[in-house]
């Protein structure tokens, strides 16, 4: 059976090359009906963060990738948590040391860095010597006499060559004399990933290791590893990383000010942020970053969308296809078909198929998508009732395609506005409704309006025009101060839809308020 895992480090984000490994790691193992694994990589102490493990389970959850095992569901080949694994890495290395695939070291930093600096004086590469290894219980003790301390070391091939057929880039051979003598346990006992990441694999019985091509280097080592413990390798596949829009550069979540010189990516950035304002939201880099996948949630994007354009950044099944349901990504992936350079991140592309997904939801849907930003804003309150689901719906209805994201909803909070509650565009104002004519004008259409038996926007339209008529003014004339005096705004969806969804009640109270401002 294909089992794949996904191994990320509890640091408190998931970066969207993170996810986009997770996500072909899930339809590979989905597409031949293996199994996914989620195992946390902990073995870092200084580095990981307890708390951050909550976030990236429900980011995953979030975008439906879901595992078969892993630290919160379990499993047979448990415990999927590197930290509560030190035994099985400790009974690994004792293994490495006793088949001589290893040794004990008690080399000083300052006497590597040495050895190194000699090397790079006399232009060769650096190997180390093993002068402080220790392969003896003799040699042991007279190092321990110094006060000295070890750390376990691989004793890494010195001549030929080892290669693997992966399953995007091809053949790759590596030198073994480009391999240094790398550690994998600390003097504290403590075990490195290199070490660990290896005895996961084989315990946890992965068949296809899919991971970023940084840790292309690494292969070799853990290659070294595996067949030094007996162990069945698995198969290899490297991604080429996500870079940085319009470069060749790795995507970092660390540049956003670089990237905001970018328009297409400022543009989405700031869409966001304006969303956040309004949900008073902590903006930082880790909270609040187009690099991170938390960003989209909480702006109102579609988890299928984003999963949609993480499937494209590298892969391509023709020159024409790029919407795909669950479904046929899950039938149509292939290793085959992914790029073996960068996949640039493009805001625009990604924005086009958030907004393809968002037009192609019903209305009822979106309705549902859009109430928990209302409420969040405190723009609706406790227990919705079906009468303001049914100005919601409204709403959404006259926006049409103004709603790209579920946030977007808020761009309309003057709909949800107490009457005096509501805030006006003071330059909007004051050229809509600062002259006496124009207030005279809205002063009598108001009264028109209170009069209609029906408040529909067919009523309301055709009152307006016979209105403009008898009055002999252009229709714009009378439009814009009543778009004004209703939202506060100088610009919105239909002013005859506005008059229906608020109402006569509100329409009434709105312009008299207006009106008295404007006195």
């Amino acid at each position: 059976m294909v089992r794949t895992r996904f191994a990320p480090s509890p640091t408190g984000y998931l970066h969207i090359g993170g996810v986009r490994t997770a996500l072909f790691n899930w339809l590979f193992a989905r597409h031949h009906g293996g199994q996914f694994i989620l195992r946390i990589d902990d073995t870092d102490q200084q580095r990981n963060v307890e708390e951050a493990l909550a976030p990236i389970l429900h980011g995953l959850g979030w975008l439906g990738i879901d595992w078969d095992e892993g630290p919160d569901v379990g499993g047979p080949h448990g415990p999927y948590s590197q930290s509560q694994r030190t035994d099985r890495y400790a009974a690994a290395v004792e293994q490495l040391l006793e088949g001589g695939f290893a040794y004990r070291d008690y080399a000083k930093t300052e006497e590597i860095q040495a050895e190194r600096e000699a090397a790079q004086s006399e232009k060769r590469t650096f190997v180390y010597s093993r002068r402080w290894m220790a392969e003896t219980p003799e040699q042991r003790q007279a190092f321990e006499a110094e006060g000295r301390q070890a750390v376990v070391r691989l004793k890494m091939p010195r001549e030929g060559a080892v290669a693997i057929d992966d399953l995007v880039r091809g053949r790759v051979e590596f030198q073994w004399a480009d391999e240094q003598d790398h550690v994998i346990q600390r003097a504290d006992g403590s075990c490195l990933y290199h070490l660990a990441t290896v005895v996961d694999e084989h315990d946890h019985k992965i068949t296809h290791v899919i991971r970023a091509e940084e840790h292309l280097s690494n292969t070799p080592r853990q290659i070294f590893i595996g067949q030094s413990l007996g162990y069945e390798l698995p198969t290899f596949a490297h991604l080429p990383y996500v870079a940085e829009p319009g470069s060749k550069t790795k995507l970092s979540k660390r540049k956003i000010p670089k990237y905001l010189k970018n328009p297409d990516f400022s543009a989405m950035y700031n869409h966001g942020v304006a969303i956040a304002d309004r949900l008073e939201l902590e903006i930082t880099e880790d909270s609040f970053n187009p690099v991170l996948t938390d960003f989209y949630e909480e702006v109102g994007y579609l988890s299928d969308a984003i999963v949609n354009y993480l499937l494209l950044l590298g892969w391509s099944l023709d020159d024409k296809t790029e919407d795909f349901s669950r479904e046929e990504m899950i039938k149509q992936f292939t290793l085959d078909r992914v790029n073996k350079a960068p996949a640039s991140f493009d805001p625009t592309k990604l924005d086009a198929v958030q907004d393809r997904y968002m037009q192609r939801l019903p209305i009822a849907e979106k309705v549902a998508r859009v109430l928990p930003f209302l409420q969040r804003a405190q723009l609706l309150s406790g227990e919705v009732s079906a009468e303001e689901e049914s100005r919601v719906a409204q709403i959404i209805g006259a926006a049409g395609d103004r709603i790209k994201v579920a946030g977007d909803i808020l761009d309309y909070e003057d709909f949800f506005a107490s009457d005096d509650a509501l805030a006006y565009e003071e330059k909007a104002f004051a050229k809509q409704l600062g002259s006496v004519d124009s207030q005279d004008l809205l002063r009598s259409f108001r009264e028109q309006l209170a009069g209609l038996e029906v408040f529909d926007a067919v009523t309301t339209e055709a009152c307006l025009r016979e209105f403009v008529e008898k009055q002999e003014v252009k229709i714009g004339k009378l439009v814009q101060p009543v778009r004004v005096a209703l939202t506060g705004k100088a610009k919105g969806f239909g002013l005859f839809e506005t008059l229906a969804i608020l109402g006569r009640d509100t329409v009434l109270a709105r312009i008299d308020l207006a009106l008295a401002k404007a006195a």
